[in-house]
């Protein structure tokens, strides 16, 4: 299948991203004909939690929303723990909300969604311990398997991964959702 053909997507991580949530996704979207690159706050490379090292294509002090057709936020503790700490990550997430693009973040990913200031009034999920953070951040948040909302998809862990992939290609396919904002 080739339908992500000419869909540019971003995928925002740093050290410590949950190795699957990253590795998966981008296979996902490469096997759908799609162009990735991997964005984090420095050059170089990142590592995932359990060794699994990919090379930076560029930084987050370098990308605009306005390149991408889709976001990509990757788990993992320290990973969403720290990509939310960078300002021009935060602004770049916004961004594609305020362009309503096609988001999706798995476990703890969430946690810059809540920091970008966009899941007031949106149906998601997480790794439960996000929960609360994700409520006082004015979500609805569910323990299901996928959530899609108006172009934001969501899930908890990596046990969700073959449902995370499969709503983040049909929701990069269809392309803007006018749903989709901040």
């Amino acid at each position: 299948m080739t339908h992500l053909t000419g869909k540019r997507v971003a995928i925002l991580a740093t050290n410590g991203y949950e190795d699957s949530e990253l590795t998966e996704p981008l296979a996902a979207l490469r096997e759908h004909s799609a162009s990735v690159d991997i964005i984090a706050p420095t050059s170089g490379s990142i590592s995932g939690k359990n060794g699994h090292k990919e090379t930076v294509d560029r930084t987050t002090s370098e990308v605009k929303a306005e390149e991408y057709d889709a976001l990509v936020l990757p788990g993992g503790v320290v990973n969403g723990d720290q990509i939310r700490l960078d300002e021009n990550a935060v602004a770049f997430t916004r961004a594609f909300f305020d362009q309503h693009k096609p988001v999706a973040a798995i476990c703890h990913g969430g946690w810059i969604l809540t920091d970008a200031d966009v899941v007031r009034g949106r149906k998601l999920t997480s790794y439960a311990s996000l929960k609360t953070d994700l409520r006082n951040a004015g979500a609805e948040w569910v323990d299901e398997e996928v959530v899609v909302d108006q172009g934001l998809v969501t899930s908890r862990t990596p046990k969700d991964l073959p449902a995370f992939n499969a709503k983040l290609v049909e929701e990069i396919a269809e392309g803007k959702h006018k749903g989709q904002t901040a």
